[in-house]
């Protein structure tokens, strides 16, 4: 369950395309941009030149272009050095190039300049995660869950149970992924990890109930199954004597994840048998 799964960087959903047809629209680029500095005139206002300048920053950074997007924040930080989205901009993206530590640094400096940036958290959550800083990571997440008002709060749910699991806190990670999916029934992986929390203390019915509506999931959206959940179908299937559930993920467990350690536990689970 490696933080990769986890829905962990937060950005608006805008391209770089429209955000400078945006910026254009609005007269502050174009013309107004000099080929030197890739500044906005003096005559711009500082606010609209910082909202400007950082989403220019995040559509840089999505297409992958580090480097405009440094300078577009760092032309934030110049107007305007308390400006906490340019900090979460710049973390971002010492944290793709590597420079965990400098990451860590600057989203601990947006997050103190803005306390009720969710989406600052929820981002410094999954670099936290990623380097293993699991009780950091939860603590982040759990701040995050309790914004009412943030868009991102079911994935944020999701994510805080996942940092449950590693924490062995189960039954946090259990209220946590209700909540997820009470938000959004189509979270599927919190639909499998409830599952399998539920496997775990023996409640085979409950099992059932969340794995139905994690198939239900991954049917409708056609998503392919992993061997996490190829196993807990298996197990569930053989409780309830669903022959069919049980050969069919059989066969895909045993023909495409033989590498797998869900592999190795089922051939061990058979072999008792």
């Amino acid at each position: 369950m490696p933080f990769t799964d986890v829905e962990g960087v937060d950005l608006p959903g805008h391209t770089l395309k429209s955000v400078i047809a945006a910026v254009l629209f609005a007269g502050l680029l174009s013309s107004c941009v000099t080929t030197t500095t890739g500044g906005f005139q003096t005559n711009t206002s500082d606010e609209a030149a910082l909202e400007n300048y950082t989403q220019l920053a995040l559509a840089y950074y999505e297409e992958g272009d580090m480097t405009s997007a440094r300078r577009h924040a760092n032309n934030a930080l110049a107007i305007d050095s308390g400006h906490a989205d340019a900090y979460v901009v710049l973390a971002l993206i010492s944290q793709r190039e590597g420079d965990l530590n400098l990451a860590d640094e600057n989203f601990r400096r947006a997050i103190r300049l803005d306390r009720s940036n969710s989406r600052a958290r929820n981002n410094y959550a999954a670099l936290l995660f990623g380097m293993e800083r699991y009780k950091d990571a939860f603590d982040q997440l759990e701040i995050v869950t309790n914004d009412a008002g943030y868009d991102g709060r079911a994935i944020a749910f999701e994510n805080l149970g996942r940092a449950a699991l590693r924490l062995d806190r189960d039954r946090d990670a259990e209220s946590a992924f209700i909540r997820a999916l009470q938000l959004n029934s189509n979270l599927y992986v919190s639909a499998l990890e409830l599952s399998l929390l539920r496997l775990k203390r023996d409640d085979q019915v409950g099992a059932r109930q969340s794995f139905q509506q994690y198939l239900t999931i991954v049917e409708f959206f056609k998503l392919p199954h992993t061997p996490r959940a190829l196993l807990a179908g298996i197990q569930i299937g053989t409780y309830f004597n669903d022959e069919k559930l049980v050969n069919d993920f059989s066969l895909i467990l045993t023909t495409l994840y033989q590498e797998s350690p869900e592999y190795k536990i089922y051939r061990s689970l058979t072999d008792a048998n």
